[in-house]
């Protein structure tokens, strides 16, 4: 008889019998000493997970033995047994019933992406089995090196969240574009600060006008082809057109902002129906009825609690906020998303274990990944640092625009707002938060920032000689111009390429040199790290001089390489509250 059969035999409730060892905190499988060898029971719906976690160890005792003179060391709960049965008394066992674990189904989070809404979920105390079963649902895309190999839980990181417009899915047919091969329709740039203080969300506009770089793509036979990039394209064309991959879409993201995404998660349409009615709905607000002929979303004024195909209709609809653009749907898709964030937080959804299971099988089947978090357990790796983020400091942004002046018509297409948008890729790129967070003690950075204040060295003092060791072609010459001319550092020279290539740009003194080297680096925006304690070398007049080394990271003249310390005033939205949509 298997496990599932002992325990309707024996009154005892299948569920029960995975126990918690509160020694080890692992789940453990427990029969009672008089069943048979048994087999692992398969996960049931509306139940605790009966696979066991990795991990784990079962308990199947072999040949009736005589009974112990005490109890035996493992001192794990007996089985529950089904209500109204009488007690199974059991040696060295007090009867009882076992005191749920407090926080028991808490290690759930919510990821969800626009138009294309996703979750990752872990569930705490569920089985190897029933990860193995999950893990079969996940859909997984090599992209090459557009992508990490794996996932750090130590350091900040970039998810690219792809929603595409292809009509795979039952009951999908009449969505999106007939015949589309799966352009990229949203997109959200998910940043992760590395103390987990804070998230980004950053929507990129599917109608922002880019540059697809070229494109190394891996084909079924395993070989790589390289897709031609495009000038001037819409950004949604970097995924499908021409066989595009979703690396294709993370390049031009690099490309467009300098932030280079870790890892990307693409779902389709299925994923908002699916999650919101796992979840028994989300509630979102409106300023004023709805009632829009093309995606049949019908609401009145206020809250509203949605599911399904509402839902994916809410996403979709653009006809009936703002102008009317893609720009203005963003926002009504930031909001669902702070919705939803909200209700997978709620404890409503945390401490049910049904609607638990049921948004583990309706996650991981909306998901395609990259190979580098293709796994479960690291997906689950994943979604619990971003449990981490309070929900009040998650910000939904979008990338600055300005309409095309290309198309001569308003609300078209749209171009990255040179002014605005760069100050925002940088804050992102730099770990900087769009919400107030308390900062943690950070010694030595104020330590190493105090370094460079306090130079009595005036300009004119200091003897520099610039190299290019990796920046763009003619920076040594335009910093010698800039500092010559707007700095007073009359006495600089330029003697062209370094030896070697430097990622991070340096300045090398000697110690009698320290003062002009804070002054220099104060003047230009260097770090404390680009300081190096050395030796300087003779310049053309037989002088000592600094040694600056302009990296891969220089920016360019006058352009500061120090950390922003506070992100640009923008607008935002955070997921802790609800804001109506008109």
């Amino acid at each position: 008889m298997d496990a599932q059969g002992r325990g309707r035999a024996d009154n005892i409730d299948p569920a029960d019998q995975w126990v918690l060892n509160p020694k080890t905190g692992e789940y453990e499988l427990r029969l009672s000493p008089s069943a048979p060898h048994s087999a692992v029971p398969r996960p049931r719906r509306g139940g605790p997970p009966q696979g066991a976690p990795r991990g784990t160890r079962t308990t199947t005792p072999g040949p009736r033995a005589p009974a112990p003179d005490k109890p035996a060391p493992d001192d794990l709960p007996g089985p529950r047994r089904r209500r109204g049965a009488p007690p199974e008394p059991q040696p060295g066992r007090r009867r009882g019933r076992t005191k749920p674990r407090k926080g028991k189904a808490k290690k759930v989070l919510l990821w969800a992406g626009g138009s294309m809404a996703f979750i990752l979920i872990a569930v705490t105390g569920a089985g190897y089995l029933y990860l193995k079963h999950l893990e079969g649902n996940v859909t997984t895309t090599d992209v090459g090196s557009a992508a990490k190999n794996g996932f750090s839980k130590d350091e900040a990181f970039n998810i690219l969240i792809i929603g595409t417009d292809k009509r795979t899915g039952k009951g999908n047919t009449g969505y999106g574009d007939a015949g589309s091969v799966g352009h990229a329709d949203t997109n959200i740039l998910l940043h992760v600060s590395k103390d987990r203080t804070n998230a980004t969300a950053l929507s990129i506009p599917r109608d922002l006008i880019v540059n697809v770089p070229d494109c190394p793509t891996k084909q079924p036979d395993g070989s790589t082809k390289v897709i031609p990039g495009t000038e001037d394209v819409r950004f949604n064309t970097s995924l499908g057109q021409d066989g595009r991959d979703p690396g294709c879409t993370m390049r031009t993201v690099k490309e467009v902002t300098g932030i280079s995404p870790d890892h990307f998660m693409m779902a389709d349409f299925n994923a908002v129906k699916t999650l919101t009615t796992a979840v028994g709905g989300v509630d979102v607000c409106v300023g004023k009825p709805i009632n829009d002929k093309e995606s049949h979303l019908k609401l009145p004024k206020g809250v509203s609690k949605i599911e399904g195909e509402q839902a994916l209709a809410f996403v979709r609809t653009r006809h009936s906020f703002g102008n009317a653009g893609d720009l203005d749907r963003i926002k009504v898709q930031q909001q669902f998303l702070g919705a939803l964030a909200r209700k997978m937080t709620s404890s409503d959804t945390l401490t049910n274990p049904s609607k638990l299971l049921e948004l583990a099988e309706a996650a991981t089947k909306a998901l395609t990944v990259d190979t580098g978090i293709g796994s479960v357990s690291t997906l689950k790796d994943v979604a619990l640092e971003l449990k981490k983020v309070p929900p009040k400091n998650i910000s939904f942004l979008t990338v600055p625009v300005r309409d095309n002046p290309a198309d001569g018509v308003v609300h078209k297409t749209v171009i990255v707002d040179p002014s605005a948008a760069p100050q925002v890729f940088d804050a992102i790129n730099n770990d900087v938060s769009f919400t107030e967070v308390k900062k943690k003690a950070k010694a030595a950075k104020d330590t190493a920032a105090a370094r460079l204040k306090g130079s009595r060295s005036a300009a004119s003092d200091i003897r520099v000689d610039i190299y290019n060791g990796g920046a763009a072609g003619g920076s040594a010459q335009a910093t010698l111009n800039w500092l010559q001319n707007n700095e007073g550092v009359t006495k600089s020279s330029q003697l062209g390429n370094a030896g070697t290539s430097l990622a991070k740009t340096t300045l090398e003194y000697a110690p009698d040199q320290a003062d002009q080297a804070r002054k220099l680096a104060d003047l230009m925006g260097l770090p404390a790290s680009a300081l190096k304690p050395g030796k300087s070398e003779t310049n053309d007049q037989g002088l000592p001089a600094i040694i600056l080394t302009l990296g891969k990271d220089f920016k360019g003249a006058g352009v500061p390489l120090t950390a922003p310390s506070k992100a640009p005033d923008v607008v935002k939205a955070t997921a802790d509250k609800q804001v109506c949509s008109t």
